[in-house]
């Protein structure tokens, strides 16, 4: 029971690595906060977690509903343990793949502010109770696409998720000697319910591509991001702070 009566903030947990994320977590004993802006599939989520999840509907991108949330869990449980930045993605434009020419600068700024603005927002309102607390973890959510790793992703994708990078390694040195570890990890390709359809509509030769330059000759769930995540927001990780870890069978491009 690593997390036993932690209380842990998860955000875009109604699916997703989120959600796998806070199935392990309520599992292993923690007060699971779950938050999604899209409240029929939170329910859901909550409901299937048991007595010890709670739903919190939020936009992540709007500060004033962040801050609300937030003082909301600390007022009816008192404290914040863990805080997991789930929110981010590279689907909510029309061509994620898109070259830099493809590009509108109003998707660029979509996708960079889908993917920092929300792990920023909880960030900046969940340190100061950590820093009060003298403890605290935090994981964010990369990609490899944020190490140039990935041929499929568009520039906007990969300049958001290396900030998410360079975000954690920067965290590390203000929050570390408050108590509080901050790290990432980097997934691959991960079929999560927003990605399998995407996935599903390759040709089989694209997809065996794809399995064969993976040394364990599979593609990711969203299970194996979230064993991960919770490692390095357990006790077992007490010692590890600024890194990103990359999540991907083995791949290295």
């Amino acid at each position: 029971m690593r997390f036993k009566d932690k209380i842990a903030l998860i955000t875009a947990a109604a699916n997703g690595i989120g959600r796998a994320t806070a199935e392990i977590m309520a599992r292993e004993g923690a007060v699971v906060i779950c938050v999604d802006n899209h409240p029929e599939r939170l329910e859901a989520a909550v409901s299937a977690l048991g007595s010890g999840a709670h739903g919190r509907l939020c936009n992540a991108l709007d500060q004033g509903q962040v801050d609300a949330v937030v003082a909301d869990v600390v007022t009816t449980f008192g404290r914040i343990d863990i805080l997991v930045n789930a929110v981010g993605g590279s689907t909510i434009i029309s061509k994620p793949s898109a070259l830099v020419e493809e590009h509108s600068l109003e998707d660029w700024r979509r996708v960079i502010a889908f993917n920092l603005d929300g792990t920023f927002l909880f960030t900046h309102a969940v340190v100061p109770i950590m820093k009060r607390q003298k403890s605290g973890k935090i994981v964010n959510l990369a990609s490899i696409a944020g190490r140039g790793m990935s041929v499929a992703s568009g520039s906007a994708y990969a300049a958001a998720k290396g900030g998410i990078i360079a975000f954690t390694r920067k965290l590390s040195f203000e929050l570390g000697p408050f108590g509080i570890n901050i790290n990432a990890i980097a997934p691959s390709l991960t079929l999560t319910e927003r990605i399998r359809p995407h996935w599903n509509q390759r040709s089989p030769e694209a997809q065996t591509a794809q399995v064969e330059a993976t040394p364990l000759r599979r593609v990711a769930e969203a299970s194996d991001q979230a064993k991960v995540i919770c490692f390095l927001a357990s006790s077992d990780a007490d010692f590890v702070t600024g890194l990103t870890i990359d999540v991907t069978g083995g791949q290295s491009g």
